[in-house]
């Protein structure tokens, strides 16, 4: 397996294929999304909402989009991205009849949430899962060592894996069968929670399963899995764990008794150490692209800090990651395709395609 670089672009954060194949979107930290066809870049951008997004204390900027399942039909998708106020925003846009260019005019909010006291730990991911819902992943609200301690408290939305219903006009429902929907005092969009910065989490297209890769604090990174139809009101630990490692051990004060069915915490499926280099791990996919032999069936991330892009086998308790030849430099994201291909895209420039290892005809 290989890299090939596809394209540069200004510090690009995310790279996705939309439902029906034919082009690649490709979005940059500064608000503007921009279309590849085949190697070849568009010079007009698809959607520049550059005025309203913030890029300042280092993690702030646009992080992800994500398509209808009905975009073929509808042309409605998402874009994830902090505020000029600081706030995390989910907004939902049209594209118009020229397939590579949407309609700014468009935009509907959908969510917003407050987040303007840190400028850290974002999250960055919006998604829709095997269920037809739209899953977001905010981060903690920022600051070290989660002062408020939101990663347990179920009153707020940040520190959490948020599932929602959006409707095509703006705004949101709450799914009925959402594990803290009707309960005093929680969040009714909460799905999971016990999280840092959830900035990258996945869904396995071939089984549906979750993945989150959550960035940690000073020693750990960690990768949290819960199988199709699991998951439901999870507590991946943080702050009382950051990866297995104990680090706020009680609960925060307006946590109340937690219930038997909750018991804290689910525990990591794999961690990685920041004495081998790593600083933010960035959540990949498990690859279903066959012509990846190497990699069919793993799960595939890396680091921020460390250029080297790691596999590891998912579905028991612990995994284990092993190091492939690849590397990455200021890694982050990886991406899909509608067909499953897989990419990778640097804050360098770089976005990159995983392509298998080219082998000459013999003549």
């Amino acid at each position: 397996m290989r890299l090939v670089k596809i394209a540069t672009f200004d510090s690009p954060t995310y790279v996705t294929g939309p439902p029906g194949g034919g082009r690649l979107f490709v979005v940059e930290r500064n608000g503007v999304i921009r279309v590849l066809h085949g190697r070849r870049k568009l010079v007009r951008p698809f959607l520049d909402i550059s005025k309203q997004v913030s890029v300042g204390g280092g993690e702030r900027g646009m992080f992800s989009m994500e398509f209808a399942p009905d975009y073929v039909r509808s042309g409605r998708f998402f874009v994830y991205f902090t505020a000029v106020n600081g706030d995390v925003r989910i907004t939902e846009f049209n594209r118009s009849a020229n397939a590579d260019v949407a309609i700014p005019t468009s935009e509907r909010d959908v969510i917003r949430l407050p987040h303007s006291e840190k400028p850290n730990h974002n999250g960055g991911m919006v998604k829709f899962g095997p269920d037809g819902k739209l899953y977001i992943g905010p981060g903690d609200g920022g600051g070290a060592n989660d002062p408020h301690r939101r990663g347990q408290k179920l009153s707020t939305r940040l520190g959490k894996l948020l599932r929602i219903e959006p409707r095509p006009g703006g705004g949101y429902d709450v799914p009925q069968d959402n594990p803290f929907a009707g309960r005093a005092a929680a969040r009714p969009e909460i799905w999971a929670y016990g999280l840092r910065n959830p900035y990258r989490f996945s869904f396995d297209r071939l089984t549906g399963d979750l993945v989150i890769a959550d960035v940690g604090q000073n020693d750990w990174e960690e990768v949290d899995f819960a199988k199709r139809g699991q998951g439901r009101g999870a507590n991946y630990g943080w702050s009382p764990y950051e990866g297995f490692a104990e680090f706020h051990p009680t609960a925060p004060p307006d946590y109340g008794p937690r219930p038997r069915t909750e018991p804290c915490c689910v525990r990591p499926v794999l961690v990685t150490s920041h004495k081998k280099g790593n600083c933010a791990i960035i959540g990949g996919y498990v690859v279903r692209d066959r012509a990846l032999t190497a990699l069919y069936g793993r799960y595939v991330f890396g680091d921020n800090c460390n250029p080297a892009i790691y596999k590891a086998k998912l579905g028991g308790k612990r995994a284990k990651p092993h190091r492939t030849r690849l590397q990455v430099s200021g890694l982050s994201s990886f991406g899909e395709d509608a067909a499953g291909h897989l990419y990778a895209t640097s804050l360098q420039g770089p976005v990159y395609a995983l392509a298998p290892d080219y082998r000459p005809r013999p003549r």
